[in-house]
């Protein structure tokens, strides 16, 4: 959206845009035709061969049935969501208990849909995706921001008196988070949910694991959590570690009375039958799409080493991309890099730029260009 949608021009009358979002500008990251995109923490490597025959196989079969509505409850790819989770993550669940959208962004758009609204109040803790305090507008939900500690871990008993002092109907914790990559402990999440729980009319707890299946050995994901906590939503993605981010496919799990929340907010069959194949598709092949996660949390830990052993700070990253700095320009860094073919994100705290995770060639790209910009 321009920011003169909200001036009539003389031949026309003048749109009654919603005060709040006035001479806003859509949100994006660039997108830019450059050899090296390392900026909006993609899979750098495409579906195999074997995944797009098997993606195209279900395509042109769902296709034959176009001309019907698609399940609008999804219950097949539930339940290969379920299976999936139960060898990733070791959580057996239910398939009433699994939740999907188009991207995970759609997913918190129905939870701030179901829990926010006019009246109500979504909390985070900064710096974390940028993207939270829109869902929030979208749903005229208050937003609410308390902080981080300077290592950009999440302090418990800081967190329990921000719960207290606001009373939020959501609290967002993006665990590992965007854009520092640091994950939450399960006592952090724990302490989260044990103050969310005592709000009067309720609270709900989200933890975005988008990046949950790059998390270092030893770090747990939340979805253990779920059994004993029925106000907790557990959000994940296809877009990174299945690379599906063209595929927009996003679900959680939560237990069942919370799916069912959202399923009165959805749009009447909001996805689609050719995304429900494609879906169905790829996690048929999701051992071989993990292994090649592993050689990604690789690459990642000896980028994380390589920045580190030249100076920079450098955020413990559970996730596919990696927050580094400080620069007194970093707009500067960021321009010289993009003249050299790579396109990274500024974003974060001052002084801090990130870079996700590349093919060995595509970070060996990024690390020849900071060299040369940054005299490293």
């Amino acid at each position: 959206m321009t920011a003169d949608l909200d001036r009539p021009a003389p031949d026309r009358p003048a749109l009654p845009l919603r005060p709040e979002i006035v001479g806003l500008e859509p949100y994006g990251a660039p997108q830019l035709d450059v050899p090296y995109r390392l900026n909006v923490n993609e899979n750098p490597y495409p579906p195999s061969e074997a995944v797009v025959a098997d993606v195209a196989a279900a395509v042109t079969e769902a296709t034959r049935g176009l001309n019907r509505y698609p399940d609008r409850d999804f219950l097949a790819l539930r339940e290969d969501l379920a299976a999936y989770l139960l060898v990733e993550s070791g959580v057996r669940l239910a398939p009433e208990q699994l939740w999907a959208a188009n991207g995970s962004n759609e997913v918190m758009l129905h939870l701030l849909q179901a829990f926010g609204g006019p009246g109500r109040t979504a909390l985070s803790f900064a710096p974390t995706y940028s993207m939270y305090p829109e869902y929030a507008r979208d749903t005229s939900t208050g937003w609410v921001l308390g902080r981080r500690e300077e290592d950009f871990s999440l302090d418990p008993d800081e967190a329990r008196a921000t719960i207290r002092r606001h009373a939020p109907s959501v609290v967002l914790l993006a665990s590992p988070n965007n854009p520092t990559g640091t994950a939450l402990p399960a006592s952090t999440v724990l302490a989260v949910l044990d103050e969310a729980a005592r709000i009067p009319g309720g609270c709900v707890v989200v933890v975005d694991e988008a990046y949950g299946e790059f998390r270092r050995r030893g770090t747990p994901s939340a979805l253990e959590l779920l059994a004993d906590h029925p106000h907790l939503a557990v959000s994940r993605t296809m877009s990174k570690a299945f690379g599906l981010a063209g595929a927009r496919v996003g679900y959680l799990a939560a237990a069942p009375a919370l799916v069912d929340a959202l399923r009165v907010v959805r749009l009447p069959y909001h996805l689609s039958g050719v995304t429900q194949a494609v879906a169905r598709a790829a996690l048929a092949h999701s051992g071989e799409l993990m292994a090649q996660v592993g050689a990604l949390r690789e690459e990642r830990d000896a980028l994380v080493g390589w920045l580190r052993e030249r100076g920079l700070q450098v955020a413990d990253s559970d996730a596919n991309f990696v927050l580094f700095g400080t620069f007194d320009d970093r707009s500067a860094l960021w321009q010289g890099l993009l003249e050299r073919g790579v396109l990274i994100r500024e974003v974060g705290p001052p002084g801090w730029l990130r870079v996700s995770v590349g093919t060995p060639h595509e970070t060996q790209a990024f690390k020849d260009a900071l060299v040369e910009v940054a005299g490293l």
